[in-house]
C-alpha cells in the first residue's frame, strides 16, 4: 500500500487508513521506532494491563497472603566478615 507525505502544521506526517489501525490494535498512543532506515509504528502496550482485576480476584480468593512474613532470614553469610 502507498501513501503520500502531506504537510500537518509545521511537521509532515501520513494517513493510516482506519481497517489498518484496527488490524494492529492502534488506537491511541504508539511507539515509533527507526530500525535500518525503515520507520517501525507500534501500539504502545501496558504491561500491567490487568493487574487490578488479577488482585481483586486474589483477594477474594483469599490468595493474597505475602509470601514472606516478618521473620528474619539468617544466612551464613551474615556471620562471616565481608572482606572488600
Amino acid at each position: 500500500m502507498r501513501a503520500r507525505v502531506v504537510r500537518i502544521g509545521n511537521s509532515q506526517g501520513i494517513r493510516i487508513p482506519k481497517p489498518l489501525l484496527e488490524q494492529i490494535g492502534i488506537m491511541d498512543d504508539v511507539e515509533l521506532e527507526v530500525d535500518n532506515n525503515q520507520i517501525i509504528i507500534r501500539p504502545i502496550s501496558n504491561p500491567r494491563e490487568g493487574w487490578d482485576d488479577a488482585f481483586r480476584c486474589m483477594a477474594e480468593e483469599g490468595d493474597d497472603t505475602l509470601v514472606m512474613g516478618d521473620e528474619k532470614i539468617k544466612h551464613s553469610w551474615d556471620e562471616d566478615e565481608w572482606k572488600w
